[in-house]
């Protein structure tokens, strides 16, 4: 190679192989000075019938790496201070640590039965895992790889929140209709409140006075006030709600309800249903823009991935996407809109902007989950020497 034939490359080669060892640590730490650095933008995907998760390049929007995990993977999450991905094994009963840089499973701590999710701590040092078959929750020291407590919940815990202040881990127990608190300090529940039937996806407000639980069993949102940590309302959605998306100030909730093909709209200051809207066939995932103006959700039913205008509830596109598309995710500039379809076995990459499809990228088997790592590693080979041309 070129660069191999410069002068100083043994220095420079030094400098990188400790940069590169720093990273597959799970360093957060930029490179040493003086090397040569890329910024990375990846989308991890889990997909759950190929036992494996496809590494996605945003800025060129291919898959760079598929890497073998444990069976049936579910969940998976981002590290914000390590450069790892936490991807949740439902089938093993496991959680596969991957390096981001690498893209390599550097390690995979056992937890209990039908994991789900994955839930950090404030800090990023210790991840939640909701295991529904044991009824409990392993706390997972992240730098140490291993659980080191189980907290046992109610029956059949699913989707786990912690609150933005950090001082409590919400569980909902789809078994036991019912929440778990969770006091993050004693590291145990120190409430149980009863909500509607079949709890599940739970928003905290920013200023963790109160969260909201989808009820899936009787087509309502549970309003929890997390001070006195008792119910305060239910609020009646349509059927099967299937997720919650706040806006960012925390003002208004967007509920979309899979089996009534409609999008239910709550003031969380005075827990009322202010609206309902029709959307596309069994919406089923969204997400609200950093600026809480704009709301995307997918249509599992009718393969779309509607674009809703907040301010005035006018839908301003519905694009044709992949088969069943169920979760999304934006990219970290908020330019497009990332879609797995989950029958068709690929990521549907949406101009938000142009509101169009700008291209599709196939993936492994039944893509359930997406997490996006943005970080700095050491540029080698290749990517050395166009950051070289580009200087």
């Amino acid at each position: 190679m070129l660069f191999h034939n410069r002068p100083g490359f043994r220095s420079c080669r030094a400098i990188l192989l400790l940069a590169a060892m720093l990273f597959a640590a799970g360093c957060s730490e930029a490179p040493p000075a003086g090397s040569a650095v890329r910024r990375r933008e990846y989308a991890f995907i889990a997909n759950g019938g190929s036992n494996s998760v496809s590494v996605v390049d945003l800025t060129r929007f291919r898959v760079v790496r598929t890497v073998a995990v444990g069976s049936g993977p579910t969940g998976i999450t981002a590290s914000p201070i390590r450069n790892e991905v936490y991807v949740v094994n439902t089938d093993s009963g496991t959680v596969s640590i991957v390096n981001a840089a690498s893209l390599q499973v550097e390690s995979t701590a056992r937890v209990g039965r039908r994991p789900f999710s994955l839930e950090l701590s404030r800090d990023g040092a210790t991840g939640f895992v909701a295991n529904s078959e044991s009824n409990t929750v392993s706390v997972v020291n992240l730098s140490a790889r291993r659980v080191v407590k189980t907290v046992p919940v109610g029956r059949a815990p699913g989707s786990l929140r912690a609150a933005p202040d950090g001082k409590t881990l919400l569980v909902s127990n789809r078994g036991a209709d019912s929440i778990s608190i969770i006091d993050l300090d004693a590291m145990s529940v120190v409430a149980t409140v009863a909500v509607g039937s079949q709890p599940g996806p739970i928003a905290i407000l920013p200023d963790s006075s109160q969260a909201f639980v989808a009820n899936a069993g009787d087509a309502s949102v549970s309003a929890v006030d997390l001070r006195s940590r008792r119910l305060l309302a239910h609020l009646e959605t349509g059927k099967t709600p299937s997720s919650l998306a706040l806006k960012p100030d925390g003002g208004e909730l967007f509920v979309t309800n899979f089996d009534s093909d409609s999008l239910t709209i709550v003031n969380t200051y005075s827990d009322e249903v202010a609206e309902s809207l029709r959307a596309g066939t069994n919406p089923s995932q969204a997400v609200v823009d950093p600026s809480g103006s704009i709301l995307y959700f997918t249509n599992f039913g009718s393969n779309t991935v509607s674009i809703l205008e907040i301010y005035s509830r006018r839908v301003l596109a519905s694009i044709a996407v992949g088969a069943q598309p169920d979760a999304l995710a934006l990219t970290p500039d908020g330019r497009y809109v990332l879609v797995l379809g989950s029958q068709s076995n690929d990521l549907a990459v949406v101009d938000a902007v142009r509101r169009s499809l700008f291209t599709v990228v196939p993936l492994g088997q039944s893509p359930r989950a997406v997490a996006i790592k943005v970080f700095e590693s050491p540029a080698e080979g290749r990517d050395q020497g166009k950051d070289q041309q580009e200087r």
